[in-house]
């Protein structure tokens, strides 16, 4: 194949695949996880081979940091999608790495992308020549390993958090792909406007470049352009991965340190994402009752009727009463006193102090109650409303749990 032929094939790949880093030294971003002399930095320079599991949103450098790691280590490299294969490929991926090790002496890279796909028995069933080294496994996930993968796998590899690409990284991946695709005109606006949309992305950014340039009739990229083929902004935010959790752990807090303006932030990202809107009227349920409480009672009537009308309403006009909501309950005096007494009370009880009810507490009101000296020396509060009477059990009588 001469030259003219593989510029050809090159170029029908896709420009993300074109300008994927071949090298440690071309590699762009998580420089505090991946940079020069960082721990991961050296295992792959000194070409040493290990398992690990990536974990990181779309377009972070999980797939292209695999690929580095085989080729350094000059490794036979599987890869596999967790969505479209099953423990019938991963078993011959596997006895194709028993026979690269026997005859060729060579180690085996099996690349699982999207591993979280992969069910427990499919899971355990790389255990065993992981562990006898048969086999090197990266696998690659956008969701939480913690929760989506096995215990048994995680203890046998390494878990490398990857962040998404900065501003400045994502400025010079889309720099190196203009200047791939040789294009005349592309201003500071058009980059900002891919980097805005692509949100940390690599992928998503070279790809939208890419469409614009054979969208463009000249050789030049105008903004408009890039507008009309940005349909939607990539936000990165998936209902069961840990912006889902991130989310709304952010708004919950955001209201219990009064500030409305975040609050609301957090709200529209859940809504624009597509957050079930009954999911957020629950956050406003447990944020009225946790930490507004009884410094303003009305906050939960308020949260709950935000709950009734999203049930009635559905988006978009459930967006409303959940503002509403959200406004109140962040500019409400704060006061956990109520739950956090109870929660000393249980655990006080769990840890022992689980004593009967007083005799003079007791019920009376069936047949033989008196016999067993149950109610006797009540005091009916509303006959005597001075006169004290002991509520706790006699070991606590001088115990205070609200404060």
């Amino acid at each position: 194949m001469d030259l003219f032929d593989q510029n050809l094939l090159n170029r029908e790949l896709p420009l993300s695949e074109i300008l994927r880093c071949k090298s440690l030294e071309e590699f762009v971003g998580n420089e505090n996880t991946i940079g020069l002399n960082t721990p991961l930095y050296n295992l792959i320079h000194n070409k040493k081979l290990f398992s690990a599991i990536f974990w990181g949103p779309p377009g972070s450098g999980k797939t292209t940091l695999a690929r580095i790691i085989a080729s350094s280590t000059n490794a036979n490299f599987i890869e596999l999608s967790a969505v479209s294969s099953g423990l019938k490929e991963l078993r011959a991926s596997i006895e194709e790495a028993k026979q690269k090790l026997k005859y060729d002496r060579q180690r085996t890279i099996i690349f699982l992308d999207e591993i979280h796909h992969y069910s427990k028995t499919q899971q355990d069933a790389v255990l065993s020549d992981l562990e006898s080294g048969i086999i090197t496994l990266i696998g690659a996930t956008t969701e939480n390993p913690s929760f989506q993968v096995i215990p048994a796998l995680l203890s046998r590899v390494l878990l490398v958090k990857l962040e998404s690409l900065s501003r400045d990284n994502m400025r010079a991946i889309i720099l190196r792909g203009i200047e791939y695709l040789k294009q005349e005109y592309f201003s500071d606006e058009c980059i900002e406007f891919i980097i805005d949309y692509a949100n940390g992305d690599a992928r998503s950014a070279l790809n939208l470049l890419e469409y614009a340039s054979k969208a463009s009739s000249k050789n030049n990229i105008e903004l408009n352009t890039l507008q009309q083929l940005a349909q939607q902004t990539r936000n990165n935010y998936g209902l069961k991965s840990d912006a889902h959790y991130d989310c709304a752990s952010a708004y919950q807090k955001s209201m219990r340190g009064s500030n409305p303006d975040a609050a609301l932030y957090w709200l529209g990202k859940m809504l624009v994402s597509g957050e079930d809107p009954r999911f957020i009227a629950r956050r406003l349920l447990v944020t009225a009752s946790e930490d507004v409480g009884l410094a303003d009672p009305m906050a939960l009537i308020i949260a709950n009727a935000a709950y009734q009308a999203v049930e009635k309403l559905g988006m978009p006009e459930a967006r409303i009463p959940l503002a509403q909501a959200t406004v109140y309950i962040a500019k409400a005096p704060k006061s956990n006193n109520a739950y956090k007494a109870l929660d000393q009370i249980m655990l006080d009880i769990e840890s022992g102090q689980n004593y009967p009810v007083p005799m003079h507490l007791r019920d009376s009101h069936y047949k033989d109650a008196k016999k067993y000296g149950y109610g006797q020396g009540c005091i009916y509060t509303h006959n005597s409303p001075q006169e004290e009477q002991q509520f706790m059990p006699e070991e606590l009588k001088d115990t205070k749990y609200l404060i």
